[in-house]
């Protein structure tokens, strides 16, 4: 078997990369060598694969899905928004420089077509079936000349392409014709048919769209996703303006001990890895809120500066939102204060960038006895190491290079009294030292928190993907999905006019 799908959107969000996840872990438990991949990704959170290669954090998760090791043939172009415009190009897992919207779209994208395709067919001559997902969606018709993650690669590799609309938003029947009826005849010859995501009630209202739907286009309906909370994966999202009031906590089981622990998560721009936090939220009786306003920290326990892929633009922005001075302000108090990759430089004493905003010399909030300055090339490494008796993993993605000139060590940044900080990402899915850490918190807020003893985050995460492997086996096609990945979109499928415009 060397078989492969391209699963496409309506609209961002609409589900392509949970489902992407959920096809490949219902293919690995059917005994098949599967591996994910997405041309191009627009994120800023992302990953590092164990040779040093930057990727997408959801096909990171994908690769999990698939009980395979993540590689940078999985996401060989990496886009790392820098502003409304411009983004760092990470190709096969390294930064190879930064970039307009129109001059990326204007000819480099389509350069990048045939590194792609051999990216793909790698991973294609390696394992059993590739689910490749998708971006936006495949009828942006004024991008489809440079396309290389939609209609492109699943002409270039001759892959069926299946579409996911979210049912939930409204709309769908008309998204899921007028994405058909917008593509170039060779293409609509790719397009299989429909998946259904999210779904709210009795399908059987729901069967005599899909009839219509079948009798309009010609393509089936591969299946009908009911929705599920909870069931996202690692997002791509990093361009959000705000995500104020959003709240991540466990569902599994009441807290511990007497009190909930409460987090506040700064909303800073261009925040990046901001999954980082989840791992903080799976415990039993932590609350995780992301905040951009000084009051919404008073009643926290621990505040969090995430990591931004513009650190003095966060900083400036801490500032005029008056965060910068309620952080100040906690140190001071010893109350805790946590600091991760860009959020852990802007604690520091002062900044040197001529890199990443070409600032110059910058003064921090002069926290932690810290001085920072951005080298042209990046760090990306996989350190393990040990903090507060417990062994720690992470991952370090960052332009900036931290020199610790006091206080205590902290995972290669370093401590002073309730404020920490340190590059790597990804350390609090340490299961030992995410209790130990929650336990200092608890002690220097006085709360009677009691981390739980057996939370797995690496067991959570896995639950998660069986869960979404279940959604496919239980409420899609399994059979048609098969033939599908196995030998390719119908023939004959009819064309829907008008087409791509001339």
């Amino acid at each position: 078997m060397n078989g492969g799908l391209l699963v496409a959107g309506t609209t961002s969000d609409a589900g392509k990369s949970v489902v992407t996840a959920g096809i490949c872990r219902w293919l690995v438990r059917q005994g098949v060598k599967v591996a994910p991949f997405k041309a191009q990704n627009m994120s800023l959170n992302s990953f590092v694969t164990r040779e040093g290669a930057e990727i997408g954090r959801a096909q990171a998760m994908q690769a999990q899905a698939c009980r395979v090791e993540p590689t940078a043939h999985m996401n060989p172009v990496l886009l790392k928004p820098g502003g409304e415009r411009s983004s760092q190009v990470v190709l096969l897992g390294r930064p190879v420089g930064e970039m307009s919207a129109r001059g990326y779209h204007g000819g480099r994208q389509e350069r990048l077509l045939g590194t792609v395709l051999d990216s793909l067919a790698e991973l294609r001559a390696s394992h059993d079936a590739v689910i490749c997902e998708g971006a936006g969606s495949p009828a942006e018709i004024n991008l489809r000349r440079t396309d290389i993650v939609n209609m492109g690669i699943a002409g270039g590799a001759g892959l069926p392409v299946l579409v996911v609309g979210d049912i939930d938003r409204g709309g769908v029947f008309a998204s899921f014709f007028g994405t058909v009826a917008l593509l170039a005849p060779e293409d609509q010859a790719l397009v299989a048919g429909f998946l259904v995501n999210k779904f709210r009630g009795d399908v059987s209202l729901l069967e005599p769209g899909l009839d219509m739907l079948h009798g309009l286009t010609g393509r089936r309906t591969y299946g009908v996703l009911p929705f599920r909370h909870g069931l996202g994966i690692d997002e791509e999202d990093g361009l959000r303006v705000s995500l104020r009031g959003t709240v991540r906590e466990s569902v599994v089981a009441s807290p511990v001990g007497e009190d909930v622990l409460r987090i506040a998560v700064c909303a800073v721009p261009l925040m990046s890895n901001f999954t980082d936090v989840d791992a903080l939220a799976a415990e039993p009786g932590v609350v995780v809120r992301f905040v951009d306003r000084p009051e919404e920290l008073a009643d926290a326990d621990l505040v969090i500066v995430p990591g931004t892929r513009g650190t003095v633009r966060a900083l400036q922005w801490l500032r005029e939102r008056g965060l910068a001075d309620a952080i100040a302000r906690r140190a001071a108090e010893q109350r805790p204060v946590l600091g991760i990759c860009g959020g852990f430089q802007l604690l520091g004493e002062h900044i040197e960038d001529d890199v990443e905003s070409r600032a110059g010399h910058v003064d921090g909030l002069g926290l932690l006895p810290v001085r920072v300055r951005f080298d042209r090339e990046k760090t990306l490494t996989r350190p393990v190491g040990e903090a507060l008796g417990e062994r720690v993993e992470g991952y370090e993605i960052h332009h900036g290079v931290a020199e610790v000139v006091a206080g205590e060590p902290f995972l290669d940044g370093c401590r002073v009294g309730q404020t920490w900080g340190t590059h790597w990402h990804g350390s609090l899915e340490s299961d030992g030292f995410r209790r130990a850490f929650l336990r200092e918190v608890a002690a220097a807020a006085g709360r009677r928190f009691v981390p739980a003893p057996d939370t797995s985050f690496a067991a959570l995460r896995e639950e998660q993907l069986d869960r979404l492997g279940d959604l496919i086996e239980h409420h899609a096609d399994t059979d048609a999905l098969w033939r599908l990945i196995e030998s390719g979109a119908p023939q004959g499928l009819p064309f829907i006019p008008p087409g791509a415009p001339a």
